[in-house]
Protein backbone atom coordinates (compact mmCIF):
# COMPACT_ATOMS: atom_id res chain seq x y z
CA UNK A 1 0.00 0.00 0.00
CA UNK A 2 2.12 2.66 -0.85
CA UNK A 3 -0.72 5.32 -1.94
CA UNK A 4 -2.14 6.99 0.95
CA UNK A 5 -5.58 6.60 -0.32
CA UNK A 6 -5.28 2.86 -0.22
CA UNK A 7 -4.44 2.90 3.20
CA UNK A 8 -8.61 3.34 3.88
CA UNK A 9 -9.64 0.53 1.85
CA UNK A 10 -10.69 -2.89 2.62
CA UNK A 11 -10.10 -5.22 -0.11
CA UNK A 12 -10.31 -8.88 1.06
CA UNK A 13 -11.69 -7.71 4.27
CA UNK A 14 -14.88 -9.44 5.64
CA UNK A 15 -16.66 -7.04 8.18
CA UNK A 16 -19.82 -8.26 10.51
CA UNK A 17 -21.90 -4.87 11.57
CA UNK A 18 -24.33 -5.75 13.96
CA UNK A 19 -27.79 -3.49 13.55
CA UNK A 20 -26.24 -2.86 10.42
CA UNK A 21 -29.84 -2.37 8.50
CA UNK A 22 -30.93 1.44 9.41
CA UNK A 23 -29.29 4.81 10.89
CA UNK A 24 -25.51 5.03 11.81
CA UNK A 25 -25.48 0.98 10.45
CA UNK A 26 -26.70 0.75 7.37
CA UNK A 27 -24.24 4.42 6.76
CA UNK A 28 -21.13 2.37 8.03
CA UNK A 29 -22.02 -0.74 5.30
CA UNK A 30 -22.42 1.35 2.51
CA UNK A 31 -19.19 2.95 3.49
CA UNK A 32 -17.24 -0.07 3.72
CA UNK A 33 -18.67 -1.63 1.10
CA UNK A 34 -17.64 1.25 -1.14
CA UNK A 35 -14.36 0.88 0.00
CA UNK A 36 -14.26 -2.66 -0.84
CA UNK A 37 -15.26 -5.04 2.00
CA UNK A 38 -17.26 -7.80 1.91
CA UNK A 39 -19.91 -6.43 4.31
CA UNK A 40 -22.31 -8.81 6.35
CA UNK A 41 -25.24 -6.95 8.13
CA UNK A 42 -26.93 -8.62 10.95
CA UNK A 43 -30.41 -7.53 12.59
CA UNK A 44 -33.65 -9.00 14.64
CA UNK A 45 -35.86 -8.51 11.24
CA UNK A 46 -35.91 -9.76 7.90
CA UNK A 47 -37.87 -7.15 5.97
CA UNK A 48 -34.94 -4.62 7.53
CA UNK A 49 -32.27 -6.62 6.32
CA UNK A 50 -33.57 -7.12 2.72
CA UNK A 51 -34.37 -3.35 2.06
CA UNK A 52 -30.70 -2.39 3.22
CA UNK A 53 -29.32 -4.81 1.22
CA UNK A 54 -30.70 -3.11 -1.91
CA UNK A 55 -29.23 0.12 -0.74
CA UNK A 56 -25.87 -1.22 -0.29
CA UNK A 57 -25.36 -3.12 -3.52
CA UNK A 58 -23.74 -6.30 -5.06
CA UNK A 59 -21.68 -8.02 -2.67
CA UNK A 60 -23.29 -7.36 0.61
CA UNK A 61 -24.81 -10.28 2.85
CA UNK A 62 -27.66 -10.07 5.85
CA UNK A 63 -28.14 -12.21 8.31
CA UNK A 64 -31.29 -12.43 10.62
CA UNK A 65 -29.38 -13.02 13.86
CA UNK A 66 -30.78 -11.50 17.97
CA UNK A 67 -27.23 -10.42 19.28
CA UNK A 68 -28.50 -11.59 22.50
CA UNK A 69 -28.80 -15.09 21.74
CA UNK A 70 -25.41 -16.37 22.01
CA UNK A 71 -25.47 -19.86 20.56
CA UNK A 72 -27.30 -17.91 17.21
CA UNK A 73 -23.99 -15.34 17.88
CA UNK A 74 -22.08 -18.18 17.59
CA UNK A 75 -23.92 -20.02 14.97
CA UNK A 76 -24.04 -16.73 12.47
CA UNK A 77 -20.46 -16.43 12.77
CA UNK A 78 -19.75 -19.79 11.72
CA UNK A 79 -22.09 -19.57 8.79
CA UNK A 80 -20.27 -15.90 7.69
CA UNK A 81 -16.52 -17.43 7.79
CA UNK A 82 -17.75 -20.62 5.46
CA UNK A 83 -19.66 -18.09 3.05
CA UNK A 84 -17.56 -14.89 2.90
CA UNK A 85 -14.34 -16.16 5.00
CA UNK A 86 -12.90 -14.90 8.33
CA UNK A 87 -13.87 -11.52 9.99
CA UNK A 88 -11.98 -9.23 9.96
CA UNK A 89 -13.64 -6.09 10.91
CA UNK A 90 -16.31 -6.69 13.51
CA UNK A 91 -18.82 -3.34 14.42
CA UNK A 92 -20.86 -3.86 17.48
CA UNK A 93 -23.29 -1.12 16.45
CA UNK A 94 -27.07 -2.59 16.92
CA UNK A 95 -28.81 -0.89 20.25
CA UNK A 96 -31.86 0.42 21.74
CA UNK A 97 -32.37 3.60 24.27
CA UNK A 98 -34.37 4.30 26.85
CA UNK A 99 -35.50 7.99 28.20
CA UNK A 100 -36.73 7.85 31.67
CA UNK A 101 -35.69 8.98 34.99
CA UNK A 102 -33.59 6.89 37.28
CA UNK A 103 -36.54 6.41 39.91
CA UNK A 104 -38.58 5.45 37.32
CA UNK A 105 -36.19 3.04 35.72
CA UNK A 106 -36.59 -0.95 36.66
CA UNK A 107 -33.99 -2.99 37.18
CA UNK A 108 -35.11 -5.41 34.37
CA UNK A 109 -34.73 -2.13 31.67
CA UNK A 110 -31.28 -1.85 32.88
CA UNK A 111 -30.52 -5.07 32.15
CA UNK A 112 -31.96 -5.13 28.71
CA UNK A 113 -30.10 -2.07 27.48
CA UNK A 114 -26.79 -4.03 29.34
CA UNK A 115 -27.71 -6.76 27.39
CA UNK A 116 -27.63 -5.10 24.25
CA UNK A 117 -24.83 -3.30 24.80
CA UNK A 118 -22.73 -5.11 26.54
CA UNK A 119 -23.08 -8.78 26.80
CA UNK A 120 -24.56 -9.36 23.27
CA UNK A 121 -20.97 -7.76 21.51
CA UNK A 122 -19.22 -10.23 24.20
CA UNK A 123 -20.68 -12.71 22.64
CA UNK A 124 -19.94 -11.78 18.54
CA UNK A 125 -16.17 -10.82 20.30
CA UNK A 126 -15.72 -14.19 21.40
CA UNK A 127 -16.99 -15.68 18.17
CA UNK A 128 -14.81 -13.97 16.36
CA UNK A 129 -11.03 -13.67 18.75
CA UNK A 130 -10.02 -17.23 17.81
CA UNK A 131 -9.50 -16.48 13.73
CA UNK A 132 -8.18 -13.01 14.34
CA UNK A 133 -5.88 -14.32 16.95
CA UNK A 134 -4.54 -17.15 14.77
CA UNK A 135 -4.24 -14.53 11.71
CA UNK A 136 -3.11 -11.99 13.91
CA UNK A 137 -5.20 -9.20 12.88
CA UNK A 138 -8.52 -7.59 13.76
CA UNK A 139 -10.29 -4.55 14.08
CA UNK A 140 -13.35 -4.66 16.70
CA UNK A 141 -15.41 -1.02 16.92
CA UNK A 142 -17.75 -0.45 19.54
CA UNK A 143 -20.58 2.73 18.90
CA UNK A 144 -20.69 4.13 22.07
CA UNK A 145 -21.90 7.50 22.77
CA UNK A 146 -21.89 11.23 24.28
CA UNK A 147 -24.06 9.73 27.00
CA UNK A 148 -21.16 7.70 28.29
CA UNK A 149 -18.12 11.08 28.34
CA UNK A 150 -20.94 13.34 30.47
CA UNK A 151 -23.38 13.44 32.39
CA UNK A 152 -27.28 13.39 30.83
CA UNK A 153 -30.16 13.49 32.46
CA UNK A 154 -33.48 10.67 31.89
CA UNK A 155 -30.64 8.00 30.47
CA UNK A 156 -29.17 5.92 32.85
CA UNK A 157 -29.84 3.18 31.83
CA UNK A 158 -28.64 3.60 28.07
CA UNK A 159 -25.44 6.13 29.96
CA UNK A 160 -24.58 2.81 32.42
CA UNK A 161 -24.67 0.11 29.44
CA UNK A 162 -22.61 2.82 27.09
CA UNK A 163 -20.20 3.58 29.64
CA UNK A 164 -19.47 0.06 30.28
CA UNK A 165 -19.03 0.02 26.90
CA UNK A 166 -15.42 1.52 27.13
CA UNK A 167 -14.53 -0.69 29.69
CA UNK A 168 -14.72 -3.42 28.01
CA UNK A 169 -12.86 -1.25 24.80
CA UNK A 170 -10.05 -0.20 26.85
CA UNK A 171 -9.47 -3.65 28.98
CA UNK A 172 -9.77 -5.79 25.58
CA UNK A 173 -7.76 -3.13 23.73
CA UNK A 174 -5.10 -4.08 25.90
CA UNK A 175 -5.67 -7.73 26.43
CA UNK A 176 -5.37 -8.74 23.02
CA UNK A 177 -3.37 -6.17 21.46
CA UNK A 178 0.21 -8.35 21.30
CA UNK A 179 -1.95 -10.29 18.74
CA UNK A 180 -2.37 -7.24 16.40
CA UNK A 181 -6.01 -6.81 17.01
CA UNK A 182 -7.07 -3.41 17.73
CA UNK A 183 -10.16 -2.43 20.23
CA UNK A 184 -11.87 1.09 19.84
CA UNK A 185 -15.16 3.17 20.34
CA UNK A 186 -16.94 5.60 18.49
CA UNK A 187 -18.83 8.05 20.51
CA UNK A 188 -21.41 10.14 18.25
CA UNK A 189 -22.99 12.99 19.07
CA UNK A 190 -26.06 13.95 18.42
CA UNK A 191 -26.96 12.28 15.08
CA UNK A 192 -30.13 12.13 12.70
CA UNK A 193 -31.57 8.83 13.30
CA UNK A 194 -34.84 7.73 14.18
CA UNK A 195 -33.16 6.86 17.64
CA UNK A 196 -32.22 10.46 18.04
CA UNK A 197 -35.67 11.92 17.36
CA UNK A 198 -37.45 9.60 19.38
CA UNK A 199 -35.40 11.44 22.01
CA UNK A 200 -35.94 14.57 21.18
CA UNK A 201 -38.75 15.53 19.10
CA UNK A 202 -41.13 15.68 22.35
CA UNK A 203 -38.81 17.39 24.34
CA UNK A 204 -37.93 20.97 22.24
CA UNK A 205 -36.30 22.25 25.20
CA UNK A 206 -33.34 19.62 24.51
CA UNK A 207 -33.32 19.89 21.01
CA UNK A 208 -32.09 23.85 21.58
CA UNK A 209 -30.05 23.06 24.49
CA UNK A 210 -28.27 20.16 22.44
CA UNK A 211 -27.65 22.91 18.97
CA UNK A 212 -27.04 25.60 21.48
CA UNK A 213 -23.90 23.53 22.54
CA UNK A 214 -22.89 22.03 19.06
CA UNK A 215 -20.40 24.06 17.74
CA UNK A 216 -21.00 23.39 14.17
CA UNK A 217 -24.97 24.13 14.59
CA UNK A 218 -26.29 21.13 13.43
CA UNK A 219 -26.72 17.67 14.04
CA UNK A 220 -24.28 14.58 12.78
CA UNK A 221 -25.28 12.69 10.11
CA UNK A 222 -24.91 8.46 9.85
CA UNK A 223 -22.17 9.17 7.44
CA UNK A 224 -20.57 11.50 9.68
CA UNK A 225 -19.64 8.64 12.12
CA UNK A 226 -19.38 5.97 8.89
CA UNK A 227 -16.45 7.48 7.93
CA UNK A 228 -14.68 7.42 11.11
CA UNK A 229 -15.96 3.80 11.30
CA UNK A 230 -13.95 3.30 8.11
CA UNK A 231 -10.58 4.93 9.41
CA UNK A 232 -10.88 2.80 12.31
CA UNK A 233 -11.43 -0.64 10.38
CA UNK A 234 -8.91 0.35 7.73
CA UNK A 235 -5.12 0.20 7.58
CA UNK A 236 -4.66 3.35 8.20
CA UNK A 237 -5.46 3.35 11.99
CA UNK A 238 -2.67 0.58 12.66
CA UNK A 239 -1.78 2.25 15.62
CA UNK A 240 -4.54 3.15 17.24
CA UNK A 241 -6.10 1.21 19.80
CA UNK A 242 -8.19 1.41 23.36
CA UNK A 243 -9.27 4.95 21.88
CA UNK A 244 -12.81 6.15 22.10
CA UNK A 245 -13.13 9.25 18.58
CA UNK A 246 -15.78 11.27 19.60
CA UNK A 247 -17.82 12.67 16.51
CA UNK A 248 -19.59 15.22 17.80
CA UNK A 249 -19.60 18.68 16.04
CA UNK A 250 -18.05 20.13 19.13
CA UNK A 251 -20.48 19.08 21.81
CA UNK A 252 -18.02 18.27 24.35
CA UNK A 253 -16.41 21.25 23.56
CA UNK A 254 -19.46 23.66 23.67
CA UNK A 255 -20.39 26.54 26.46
Amino acid sequence: MNDSGDRFRLDGKTALITGGGTGIGLAIAKAFSAAGGKVVICGRRAEIIDSALREIGPGASGEQCDVNDSEAVRAMVDRVTKRDGPIGVLVNNAGTHLKKDAEKTSESELQRLYNVHVVGPHALIRAVLPSMRERKEGSIIFISSMAAIFGIPQVIAYSAAKSAALGVVRTLATEIGSDNIRVNAIAPGFIDTQMMHRAVDSDPERKQKILSRTSLKRFGTPEDVAFAALYLASPASSFVTGTCLVVDGGVANGF
